[in-house]
């Protein structure tokens, strides 16, 4: 194993805080300093990994300051913003409209509206405040489902 500059170890640490897989930090090392690393070496510099237990405080206080900047920060990053989220899901469903793909146009349009519905939110309710209440409520969450149109038939009349 060799011995790594503080530069590697420190991009190897940020990397794992952030959630990389020890492989996807393997390539990144490649790409960024051409150094050949084992996922097990990689894997080492990971305090909360058995692998990286006897890493050093110093690592490990960068490890931890980064993870805790990571997830603090997550609004900063486009796909974790509903907005942006509609937006693609919005092109991608004309897209495959586009290309007549209307099971994969279903399916969009499905994924919009559970992400209108809050349905990827983990919202909890307050024991002691009624359901129906609107105190510290920001708005009523609204249940969707998809139901094709009335007088269309189900299936398509090809002639």
């Amino acid at each position: 194993m060799a011995v790594l500059r503080s530069e590697v170890k420190a991009f190897i640490v940020q990397a794992l805080a952030c959630f990389d897989t020890p492989s996807q930090v393997v390539e990144s090392v490649k790409k960024e300093f051409g150094l050949d690393l084992s996922r097990q070496q990689c894997e080492s510099h990971d305090p909360t990994k058995f692998a990286g237990r006897g890493l050093g405080a110093k690592w490990a206080e960068l490890f931890h300051s980064a993870r805790k900047r990571f997830r603090e920060e997550t609004e900063e990053i486009p796909i974790a913003n509903r907005a942006y989220r509609l937006r693609a899901l919005g092109r991608m469903a004309e897209k495959a409209e586009n290309m007549k793909n209307m099971a994969l146009t279903a399916q969009l349009l499905e994924q919009a509206a559970k992400e209108v519905g809050d349905v990827y939110v983990n919202r909890r309710l307050e024991p002691e405040k009624p359901l129906g209440s609107q105190a510290d409520q920001q708005h009523a969450v609204a249940e969707y489902t998809l139901e094709p149109d009335e007088n269309v038939p189900t299936t398509p009349h090809l002639s």
